[in-house]
């Protein structure tokens, strides 16, 4: 066990060099999330014999990938990062992955921010192929989240996103201090819990689109849930009560905004069927 609680001491985030560029174990998981995604929305795909006018997802795939990217670092900008003012009057900068002429990659990414810009590039997709919206994001809703899982484990290999202070005997030292896994806790909750729930509900799917909102919704509640042993973001710290995180804070607002979306979807699928 005092391996594992000083397992940071003994690892290395980058996994190898490109030459003088290294490449780090949180980017191959990031890597690994995006294929498991795609493989999974296409066994999906046959198992529950989704019917798509494009069944090839390679070409939303894109789509999506695009949305996430430009979604999850603007989010990012606007609701973590202190300098927005600069990235909003150099906007070049946004995804400059040079720092003072070294390489540290694009660093700062919101998951919050990364759903908007998927939505939208859903939308995109959906009208341009003229494919139906609601089936696209139920078919997302349940291959993405089994990706969580990479992506949380690339941030515990990459010693980012640390967890809260604590005595139990599995924490992580972190500069000296015994921390949650947090990111380890995420990817169970996020990842596999999040999943369980999707896979079983979509046996009771009433209207199309449901599942996207069910996932919204669990999703809220197990990322706040994992966020109570999670460290706050040090530039921004707990937002209320010395305890509240801005990320349970937007993750708790997906969840209603879940609720209210499917309580309204719901009662207009059921006048439909009258």
């Amino acid at each position: 066990m005092e391996l594992w609680n000083h397992i940071y001491e003994h690892f290395n985030p980058v996994a190898f060099h490109v030459f003088s560029i290294p490449v780090h174990w949180y980017g191959i998981m990031y890597v690994l999330a995006l294929l498991s995604a795609l493989y999974l929305g296409k066994y999906f795909i046959k198992r529950d014999k989704i019917a798509l006018v494009k069944p090839d997802l390679d070409i939303y795939f894109f789509y999506v990938e695009i949305g996430v990217i430009l979604g999850a670092r603007l989010g990012y900008i606007l609701f973590y990062d202190t300098d927005t003012l600069f990235y909003l009057s150099h906007p070049w900068q946004i995804f400059n992955p040079f720092k003072d002429g070294e390489f540290v990659g694009i660093r700062g990414m919101s998951y919050h921010g990364a759903v908007v810009g998927f939505v939208l590039g859903t939308y995109f997709y959906a009208k341009r192929y003229k494919e139906s919206f609601g089936v696209l994001m139920d078919l997302v809703s349940i291959s993405i989240p089994l990706a969580f899982i990479f992506g949380r484990i690339g941030n515990f290999l990459n010693q980012e996103l640390i967890g809260r202070e604590t005595d139990v005997s599995w924490g992580i030292y972190v500069d000296g201090i015994l921390r949650h896994p947090s990111q380890l806790y995420e990817a169970m909750l996020e990842g596999f819990g999040v999943f369980i729930v999707v896979y079983i509900y979509r046996n009771y799917k009433k209207f199309s689109g449901e599942l996207a909102l069910i996932y919204g919704i669990s999703y809220g509640l197990f990322r706040a849930i994992a966020e109570i042993y999670r460290a706050p973001d040090t530039q921004i710290g707990y937002v209320c009560c010395d305890m509240i995180t801005q990320g349970q804070v937007m993750s708790l607002g997906m969840s209603l905004l879940g609720v209210i979306l499917w309580v309204y979807f719901y009662a207009k699928s059921r006048k439909v069927k009258i």
